[in-house]
């Protein structure tokens, strides 16, 4: 069974975060969910619902959630002998991506990404930031050097999207792509070819 660690910061975009939970909790697997404060505090203020309340709804699905507490650094997902297949945070602060450029693995959810990175998994960083500086840029590009994956939430326009829900499954199905993920969440580009 997959096991999954889905972390949410204080950047604007919660509702990709709630489509790739609600997605995940509908396949056999164990996710482990870690928010930053401010990140569920966004979630209430963009979307009027909370963390534990989608939690709670979400565990009628097919998958074991785990609401992780950010300051237990006792946790399973503090460790990599744990043995995560990978991590997604969705969306990813600037805050949050430079502290684990740094290695500060002050609360669960930068040391989850710390341990990530260490053990050479799957990590996924869904930062929503624009514009971004030279400073977010070279974070950005060291982890990527160190093995992230770095996926801005910026949906593509190729399969002609009718509503916001096709251009917030767009980022979702990509983030379900980076995590080895099996999905047709989103249309796929098959070639274009002229009649």
């Amino acid at each position: 069974m997959k096991k999954i660690i889905l972390g949410l910061t204080g950047a604007s975009g919660s509702i990709y975060f709630l489509r790739l939970l609600e997605q995940l909790s509908m396949r056999d697997m164990e996710i482990h969910v870690v928010a930053s404060s401010l990140g569920e505090e966004v979630l209430k203020y963009e979307t009027g619902t909370t963390l534990s309340e989608e939690i709670e709804r979400l565990s009628k699905n097919k998958a074991k959630i785990v609401h992780e507490d950010n300051s237990n650094l006792f946790s399973a997902a503090a460790s990599g002998s744990s043995r995560f297949d990978g991590m997604a945070i969705v969306p990813c602060s600037m805050s949050s991506l430079a502290k684990i450029t740094c290695g500060i693995t002050d609360t669960l959810l930068t040391r989850a990404a710390d341990v990530m990175l260490k053990e050479r998994r799957k990590l996924v960083l869904v930062p929503r930031e624009a514009p971004v500086s030279t400073t977010h840029l070279q974070n950005m590009a060291k982890l990527s050097g160190e093995g992230a994956v770095i996926l801005p939430a910026m949906p593509g326009f190729y399969n002609h999207p009718q509503t916001m829900d096709d251009l917030i499954n767009f980022v979702v199905g990509k983030t379900l792509d980076a995590l080895e993920i099996e999905n047709e969440y989103y249309e796929r580009w098959e070639g274009h070819y002229e009649k």
